[in-house]
C-alpha cells in the first residue's frame, strides 16, 4: 500500500492558504447590497479543442463539464445557516446563498493510440463529483466555501464519455483507458475570497481589479492559489468575474441584477500544489503517476456579456507545465452560461 500525501508539504500549503483567506480580517462595517431574490442555473464547459487560434488538441486536461444551481440570497437550509452564522462572526455579515454542482472532468496522455501509455506522460484519469457550497457576498467581496464528494477511476464514466464523444465526431478511439487510475472515492474542501476593487470610470466603460486567494485540501487536490483579473466594460458590479472549473484563478457565481452589460478581461494566477491525484496517482493503491510540478501558473483572457437575466462568457486559458515530462505549456477554452430566475 502506498500513501502519496506528503504531510510536511500539506501543512505548508494549508497554512499559506489559511493566511491568505483570513489575513484580511473583518471588513470595515458598511451596508450590504440588496439581497438577490432569484436563484440561478449555470453551465460551464472547458475543453482543449476550444481555441480562438491554433490547432485543436486532445491531451492532458482535455475536458470538464459542470451543471449548477444556486438559491436566492437569504435562503439557507439549517446546517448551512449555522455555518453562515459562524462565518459572520469571523468575516462579518454578508448576503448568503447555497448551491449545488454536478460535474465530470477527464485527463489523457498526448498519444492515445497506445494501449500501454507512455509512463512518463499524464495518466488516463477521470472524476465524477458533486459539490455543496456556500457563497457570501458584500459590495466588494465574495467568499466561497464548498465540500466536494466524488469518485475517480472507471466509476467516473470518463472513459465512456470520451469514447462516445469521439464516436460522434468521428475521431479515433482512445486506446489506453484500460490503464486509467483505479476506482477511489474522493473528497475535497475548497475555499476562496474574491475582492472587487474599482479603479477608473470612463465614458466607454469602467475598470476594476479582482484579486483572489484560495486554498484546497482533500484527497483530490491540496494547494494554495492567488491571482487577479483586470476588467473593462459596463455593468461590472453585476458579478465577480467569469466562472471556471477548479483549479482556477477564481470561480465566480451567476450575476445579480437585470439589464445589458459587457466586459473584457485578462488575468494571471499561480498555484502551489502539494498533491494532485490526477498526477500523483491513487491515494491508497499503486497506480500510474508522474512527477508533479510544485508551482503552476495560469494566464487567461476573455469576454462576458449580460442581457436581461442571462450571462454568457468565454475564457481562453494558457497553463504552464504541470509535470516534469510534459512537452509544452497548453491551452484550453471555457464557455459558461448562467440564467437567473
Amino acid at each position: 500500500m502506498t500513501i502519496r500525501i506528503r504531510t510536511a508539504r500539506v501543512g505548508t500549503i494549508l497554512t499559506a492558504g489559511a493566511l491568505l483567506l483570513l489575513s484580511v480580517g473583518r471588513a470595515a462595517a458598511q451596508p450590504l447590497p440588496p439581497p438577490d431574490p432569484r436563484g440561478a442555473a449555470s453551465f460551464v464547459l472547458e475543453n482543449d479543442s476550444l481555441k480562438l487560434a491554433g490547432k485543436a488538441t486532445d491531451r492532458w486536461y482535455t475536458s470538464g463539464v459542470r451543471l449548477g444551481w444556486s438559491s436566492a440570497e437569504g435562503w439557507l437550509p439549517e446546517p448551512l445557516a449555522w455555518v453562515d452564522n459562524g462565518l459572520a462572526g469571523l468575516l462579518g455579515p454578508a448576503n448568503a446563498r447555497w448551491r449545488f454542482d454536478l460535474g465530470q472532468n477527464f485527463f489523457t496522455p498526448d498519444d492515445k493510440r497506445r494501449r500501454n501509455p507512455d509512463p512518463r506522460d499524464r495518466p488516463y484519469a477521470g472524476i465524477l463529483y458533486g459539490t455543496i457550497g456556500l457563497d457570501r457576498r458584500t459590495w466588494n467581496t465574495l467568499d466561497r466555501f464548498e465540500a466536494q464528494l466524488g469518485v475517480i477511476g472507471p466509476a467516473s464514466l470518463a472513459r465512456d464519455t470520451q469514447i462516445f464523444v469521439h464516436r460522434i465526431i468521428d475521431d479515433p478511439r482512445p486506446q489506453g483507458w484500460g490503464r486509467q487510475l483505479r476506482n477511489e472515492p474522493v473528497f475535497n474542501l475548497n475555499a476562496e475570497r474574491i475582492w472587487r476593487v474599482p479603479v477608473a470610470a470612463t465614458d466607454f466603460g469602467d475598470v476594476d481589479v479582482l484579486p483572489a486567494a484560495g486554498a484546497q485540501v482533500g484527497t483530490v487536490r491540496v494547494a494554495a492559489s492567488a491571482g487577479a483579473r483586470v476588467r473593462f466594460g459596463q455593468g461590472l458590479e453585476r458579478d465577480f468575474g467569469a466562472p471556471r472549473i477548479r483549479p482556477t484563478i477564481a470561480d465566480a457565481p451567476a450575476p445579480v441584477g437585470e439589464g445589458f452589460g459587457w466586459y473584457l478581461f485578462a488575468g494571471i494566477g499561480g498555484y502551489a500544489v502539494a498533491r494532485d491525484i490526477f498526477l500523483d496517482g491513487n491515494t491508497w493503491r499503486d497506480s500510474r503517476s508522474v512527477d508533479r510540478k510544485p508551482l503552476v501558473a495560469d494566464f487567461e483572457a476573455g469576454a462576458a456579456v449580460f442581457w436581461g437575466n442571462t450571462r454568457l462568457s468565454y475564457t481562453q486559458v494558457w497553463r504552464t507545465k504541470e509535470f516534469d515530462n510534459q512537452g509544452r505549456t497548453f491551452s484550453f477554452g471555457a464557455v459558461s452560461l448562467a440564467v437567473s430566475f
